[in-house]
């Protein structure tokens, strides 16, 4: 995987996906469908965004039983989305299951999607996993153990914090696909995230990809968002 930069496309229904992507003319992007677009339009904006020529990354953090993940997993691979993901949380019997669906699925001839583990949400802090969750680990032990245990399992990546990337890319390599979201430019707020980096963070501690949202969908003009943002990633700021 080249080095993304990926939209978070968070909208309600394809109107306003239409309206946002109308910005950027030619401009071919790598976007997140997430669960508040996909479970209102289903599979059917897959095939819009990809007629429109973009990259997809399907964020919905599949979490069950094997079976039902390898069926699911079976179900999306046909859809020819670029990634998808899982919750590590689920286990390597699980997440196993997951690879096993999208090469059952894939069509003969293409390339299954790649597939990466949640290992922590951006959103969630050491108090949050101690208090709630009942783990009693250092949140940087428990991303670096999910994602030794996604790796054993035989997917390509995880999504983390950038914040952990650099303890990732030292004990698993920089193959291992890094999906950083929680991105924010220096000036924007942090809203419900709590791990958060600016994109030069972010490229500076070696993830692969990253992922943007409000900095650049709820901005006034969202092209000269993303390239400000696109900018800072890949280290091309006068």
């Amino acid at each position: 995987m080249e080095r993304p930069l990926i939209i978070a496309l968070d909208f309600k229904d394809r109107t306003e996906v239409d309206d946002f992507l109308n910005h950027f003319h030619d401009e071919k992007l790598f976007v997140k469908v997430g669960m508040e677009l996909f479970y209102q339009e289903g599979p059917a904006i897959i095939s819009h965004i990809k007629q429109l020529g973009h990259a997809i990354f399907l964020d919905l953090k599949l979490h069950d039983i094997p079976n039902t993940v390898k069926q699911a997993m079976r179900g999306l691979a046909k859809l020819e989305v670029d990634l998808v993901n899982v919750h590590a949380a689920g286990g390597k019997k699980m997440m196993a299951a997951a690879i096993e669906g999208l090469e059952a699925g894939t069509p003969e001839g293409k390339q299954r999607p790649a597939c990466i583990a949640v290992t922590q949400l951006t959103s969630t802090s050491q108090e949050m996993v101690e208090d709630e969750l009942l783990i009693n680990e250092n949140l940087d032990h428990v991303v670096l153990h999910y994602a030794k245990i996604a790796k054993e399992s035989g997917l390509d990546g995880v999504v983390c914090s950038t914040h952990e990337v650099e303890v990732l890319n030292e004990n698993l390599g920089v193959s291992f696909i890094t999906v950083t979201p929680g991105i924010r430019m220096k000036d924007d707020s942090a809203d419900d995230q709590t791990r958060i980096a600016t994109p030069e963070q972010a490229r500076r501690l070696g993830s692969t990809a990253i992922v943007v949202g409000r900095s650049i969908t709820k901005q006034a003009n969202p092209y000269e968002a993303y390239m400000n943002v696109k900018k800072a990633w890949e280290d091309t700021v006068e």
